[in-house]
């Protein structure tokens, strides 16, 4: 069980340097949870919210919706990057941010649609 939806946590969210920053969009967790009921199975969020510091340590895009407490880099139990983006996809036309890669896929609750598979 969650601290800030049914199953997930603010802490999941956290910026990875320890900074504190942990500001999460209530749609992205929205999109996360059909996400995780749809499938029924978790869902592991492998970054969240970034602050400047930390996403220019990873190489984070400039602008990058991390930044901003709107996107998630995830993994979901038993399902495969391109079945993921596949599916939000569908479930999203005409906007959000999507992109797939190698080992995750990438989810941001921008207004306008983004696509990109970086496989």
């Amino acid at each position: 069980m969650g601290d800030i939806s049914k199953h997930f946590s603010r802490h999941e969210f956290a910026c990875k340097c320890g900074c504190g920053f942990a500001t999460v969009d209530i749609e992205l967790i929205e999109v996360l949870e059909n996400l995780r009921e749809t499938y029924q199975a978790p869902v592991k969020i492998n970054s969240g919210c970034r602050c400047k510091k930390h996403n220019e340590a990873v190489g984070g895009e400039e602008d990058s919706k991390h930044m901003q407490g709107i996107a998630a880099d995830i993994v979901v139990t038993g399902l495969s990057p391109a079945k993921v983006y596949q599916y939000l996809d569908q479930k999203y036309k005409g906007k959000y941010g999507i992109g797939e890669y190698a080992g995750w896929v990438h989810i941001d609750v921008r207004q306008e649609q983004a696509r990109w598979r970086k496989v």
